[in-house]
């Protein structure tokens, strides 16, 4: 089953918390990024699952070493996980709930990332349709596998408006395909 809340005004506040961290570790490994807050939780008045979603945005040269100080400070990498541009991890205790990946800057997966964000951000019809996609779905779906499916088709919709051509789009609905099979969201 799929959790899915309304929107917490504690989710920013939380993000900063574990930016603070992140920014800590990789400051200490001499490794330049950004941080973004990503996923639902970071577009105010949406309803999402109870967990933030947190880009740890580096030159694809700099992934690497961005992954060795999260493993640092007691993420356990777990690759792609099937997802182009994207390292995900095992989160510790400390930081949960949260799903951190290390993106490298212009991946589509970041742009991904950014483009729903920022285009559900921009449109409260689009941000409202989106969460009643999600309530519904949360509700009928067996699993995030079924979960996913059901939100797909409003997904997409965000996608073209964040701008995202139909390649991509198509791109980014294959890599999601199955995600939980290969262990995506754990």
């Amino acid at each position: 089953m799929v959790e899915v809340v309304e929107y917490r005004a504690e989710w920013p506040r939380r993000f900063v918390v574990l930016r603070t961290a992140y920014t800590g570790a990789l400051l200490a490994a001499g490794v330049p990024h950004r941080i973004e807050h990503v996923g639902s939780t970071a577009v105010p008045g949406l309803a999402a699952k109870p967990v933030i979603d947190v880009d740890v945005v580096v030159d694809e040269s700099a992934v690497p070493a961005a992954v060795e100080a999260l493993a640092a400070i007691g993420f356990v990498p777990r690759g792609d996980l099937g997802i182009p541009g994207r390292q995900a991890f095992r989160t510790p205790e400390r930081f949960a709930p949260s799903n951190t990946y290390v993106v490298a800057d212009g991946s589509l997966a970041l742009r991904n990332h950014l483009g729903v964000r920022d285009a559900l951000r921009a449109d409260d019809g689009l941000r409202d349709e989106y969460a009643a996609v999600k309530r519904r779905a949360a509700a009928e779906a067996s699993d995030i596998d079924a979960y996913l499916v059901q939100k797909s088709a409003v997904l997409d919709r965000v996608l073209r408006r964040a701008g995202l051509s139909a390649s991509e789009r198509a791109a980014i609905a294959a890599d999601t395909a199955g995600i939980t099979s290969r262990g995506a969201h754990g």
